[in-house]
């Protein structure tokens, strides 16, 4: 997945509707806490991935998410005639603890959204080790599910269920992604739709897991489901009003 301009977004669905009145509790992970599965690798040892995979690739790649996510925010809140607040920082981390959320520490492999703080913190190893077995492209879908989170508290938006929360977020960041690729901010490469459903795949509940459950963020399936939902039908399928 390739950035190409920083210009505004056109002609997007908005829909930011205020509902409810508490915000988003204060850790909102974006996986189910392991790493993802390792993806195809060749006899030589390297991955599937886009290349080059190294450190300045990755960091360009998370930039990248970043500016384009808050390009697609921006351009959703002032057609609304509201005012965008971006995200406060981005947070990467190496150790468990090292960072964390209203008292609570943040685990290893995984990424979260904290509300307390407006920040969005990510196991850096953890997401390095995704970036090269699974491609640049599910950076992208991680930065965008946690935005989505950030933006849900800015929204007010709660629900009763953990899961209705997360699959909420999922197709928000299939609607960023499908918006700024459409606005051509960003330009679709070749596997790049296949490294989210891979990526999907990998952060969905385990089997077994109850719904209702807290900390339930949907089964693969649903994920995917909803991800694609946002992507192909924009905001209007994600519940927002």
């Amino acid at each position: 997945m390739r950035r190409i301009s920083t210009g505004r977004i056109g002609g997007l669905l908005v829909a930011a509707v205020v509902a409810g009145a508490c915000a988003v509790g204060p850790v909102t992970d974006g996986g189910d806490g392991g790493p993802p599965e390792p993806g195809t690798t060749s006899q030589d040892g390297t991955t599937r991935a886009d290349t080059p995979t190294n450190v300045e690739e990755f960091k360009k790649d998370i930039d990248d998410a970043v500016r384009s996510a808050e390009t697609y925010w921006s351009a959703q809140f002032r057609a609304a005639g509201e005012r965008f607040r971006p995200i406060r920082r981005i947070i990467p981390y190496q150790r468990e603890g090292e960072v964390s959320c209203g008292g609570q520490a943040l685990p290893r492999n995984n990424a979260v959204y904290c509300s307390a703080g407006d920040f969005i913190a990510y196991d850096v190893n953890w997401a390095v080790v995704a970036f090269r077995q699974i491609g640049d492209a599910f950076l992208y879908y991680l930065l965008g599910h946690e935005y989505a989170h950030g933006i849900q508290t800015r929204l007010r938006v709660r629900y009763q269920y953990t899961i209705e929360q997360e699959l909420q977020a999922d197709c928000m960041a299939g609607a960023y992604l499908g918006g700024v690729i459409e606005a051509k901010v960003l330009t679709l490469e070749e596997g790049d739709l296949e490294e989210f459903r891979e990526g999907l795949l990998a952060v969905g509940d385990q089997p077994g897991q109850p719904w209702f459950a807290e900390g339930s963020h949907g089964s693969a399936e649903q994920r995917t489901q909803a991800f694609f939902n946002g992507y192909e039908k924009t905001l209007s399928a994600c519940g927002l009003g």
